[in-house]
């Protein structure tokens, strides 16, 4: 018999309904007379029917209860693919705590939320990851000098299975190193093109074209260009460093080259200061070295030119004034070895010189290159005769001395109380200590003479005359003076000794100009032995009072002088207690 309802169901109602129905069916089938085989057979077919749907119910319900366990099991390899796509392994799956106590859409309902979250952390993530890949990509574009952008969205879709914040971590690194490069490239390009601009204005050249042949974006003032900061920038800004450089340096060593000549031709044509003024200022950067030249307009073709125009004007008005300087320069040479003692080279004396140059026979210029090279030969050579010259300056110096005390011994008045009397006996006694050192000063000369012409290989000569032979001749001569002032001392001595033999027979007659009561009264005499006692001489060499010493020096040399008697008697002892 067919029963109504579920199996195990509890509906009361639905289960009387289904009794209910059923009565209601037999009682119409006994109204209708129908058999019990056919109803028999009726009720088979509603049992059937019934089956039928209850087959396709739970066909249904299996098929939805697949449906969602698919469904969960897609979300929670979503979920793990989002976990390790973005590296978060502390979150745990709900489902896996509550799979035996929840139902499939329970569980559903849980996981759904959660892969939502993980799907807008996801989002925002590759958000970020294409910000930094794209700012990273353009970094490298400007660094490797490309300006193509690559899309950074298709680079991340290769790379979306590893958005952990690692990930994220290193490409932010990798990004603030690139940051910090483009940063230390743009200050050298920056620093570069500065560079570039003290050059050119040195140099006087184009900035704009200059910089414009490495990158046009360097000299670009509109905001749409970018300042290019690629290897092949830098290269280049450093070779045309590299070459501003090698320009400074042969425009600075052409205009060295070319100032020489000025200053050589300035004072070969003993230019005027103010004509030399109107250069000064442009030749004035040579004061300084190459690396130093830094005012703009230093180096410029147009001062080159200035000055080698210059130095073309003035190459013209030598060579009309050739002569003229051959002459002066003669003129120089023969006055340096004039001073210096120095035979000049007759090659190039002035007669021969002009006629030489008038006859055309030689090349101006080279008669005053030759003239030139023996003026500094003859200044080497003043310079090695230096130490000599100066001995022989104080040699000659010395015989001065000599010769002015011969004078000065041959002067009968220079005893006299006159004015500066005094002086000059300082004087003499001065030049009789030089006149003692001459000897050694002539020994002394000769042998530093003789040493010089060992270690120059040639003679030493003064005014055209060897020194030594000067010197040697002066010795001799020197020695004969000195053996003829012998025999005038030894003559002088025995006239002395007559005299006094004389005077002892016949006596001495007073000085006519003063009696022996006036020098008596002056506190002196003399005795037989020809010797002057001064009475008051302790006194007046003794008294602190200046006046009272000059007044007796005065007295005793006008006393000594008028007497004829003691002529020849006077020592340089008694001098020297007079000058005292």
């Amino acid at each position: 018999m067919l029963a109504f309802g579920s199996p195990g169901s509890n509906n009361a109602l639905t289960s009387s309904t289904c009794h209910t129905l059923l009565r209601e069916l037999q009682q119409i089938w006994t109204d209708i007379g129908e058999s019990e085989a056919d109803r028999d057979r009726m009720l088979l077919e509603l049992e059937r029917e019934c089956m039928e749907v209850y087959r396709r119910k739970v066909e249904e319900a299996a098929n939805a209860k697949s449906r969602l366990h698919q469904s969960v099991a897609a979300k929670e390899a979503e979920l793990a693919t989002l976990m390790a796509a973005l590296g978060e392994h502390n979150i745990n799956s709900p489902i896996q705590s509550e799979k035996k106590s929840a139902s499939l859409k329970e569980q559903l309902g849980l996981i759904t939320p959660l892969v939502d979250d993980l799907k807008a952390k996801k989002d925002e993530r590759v958000k970020q990851f294409a910000d930094i890949k794209a700012q990273i990509e353009k970094i490298s574009g400007e660094i490797s000098g490309s300006c193509n952008i690559i899309n950074s969205l298709s680079t991340l879709n290769l790379e979306e299975h590893d958005l952990s914040t690692r990930k994220l971590s290193e490409c932010q690194s990798h990004l603030r190193a690139l940051q910090k490069e483009k940063s230390v490239r743009i200050q050298r390009v920056l620093d570069s093109v500065n560079e570039v601009h003290t050059m050119c204005g040195i140099l006087g050249l184009d900035f704009g074209e200059t910089v414009n042949n490495v990158h046009p974006s360097l000299h670009e003032t509109s905001l749409a260009q970018y300042t290019n900061i690629s290897d092949s920038t830098l290269e280049g800004l450093d070779q045309a460093i590299l070459k501003l450089e090698t320009e400074r340096k042969v425009r600075y060593q052409k205009l060295k080259d070319v100032a020489g000549s000025l200053f050589d031709l300035w004072n070969l044509m003993d230019t005027t200061r103010e004509e030399r003024r109107k250069l000064s200022r442009i030749i004035s950067v040579l004061d300084t070295s190459e690396s130093k030249a830094v005012e703009p307009g230093a180096l410029t073709l147009e001062v080159i030119q200035q000055v080698s125009a210059e130095v073309e004007r003035l190459t013209k008005l030598k060579a009309s004034r050739m002569k003229e300087l051959v002459m002066k320069r003669r003129a120089e040479l023969e006055d340096l070895c004039y001073k210096t003692h120095i035979q000049p080279d007759s090659s190039t004396a002035a007669d021969k010189s002009s006629a030489m140059i008038d006859s055309g026979l030689v090349d101006p210029c080279e008669l005053l290159e030759n003239i030139e090279a023996q003026i500094n030969k003859a200044k080497d050579e003043a310079l090695s005769r230096k130490e000599i010259m100066d001995k022989i300056e104080r040699w000659l110096s010395a015989c001065d001395d000599e010769n002015w005390l011969e004078d000065y011994n041959l002067d009968h008045t220079r005893y006299s109380g006159g004015r500066g009397a005094h002086i000059n006996l300082k004087r003499a006694e001065r030049a009789r200590i030089t006149v003692t050192k001459i000897p050694g000063m002539v020994d002394s000369l000769i042998n530093r003479t003789l040493a010089w012409e060992d270690e120059n290989q040639k003679l030493f000569l003064y005014d055209g005359v060897r020194l030594v032979s000067i010197l040697e001749d002066y010795k001799v001569s020197r020695h004969q003076k000195e053996e003829e002032k012998k025999r005038a001392r030894d003559q002088k001595k025995l006239q002395d000794m007559l005299l006094a033999e004389k005077e002892s027979i016949y006596g001495s007659r007073p000085s006519p100009r003063r009696s022996n009561s006036f020098r008596k009264t002056n506190g002196y005499h003399a005795n037989g032995n020809g010797k002057i006692h001064c009475h008051f001489l302790p006194l007046a060499v003794l008294s602190p009072n200046p006046h009272l010493k000059a007044e007796f020096t005065t007295l005793t040399v006008e006393m000594i002088t008028e007497s004829t008697l003691f002529q020849g008697h006077i020592t340089e002892e008694w001098l020297k207690i007079c000058e005292y």
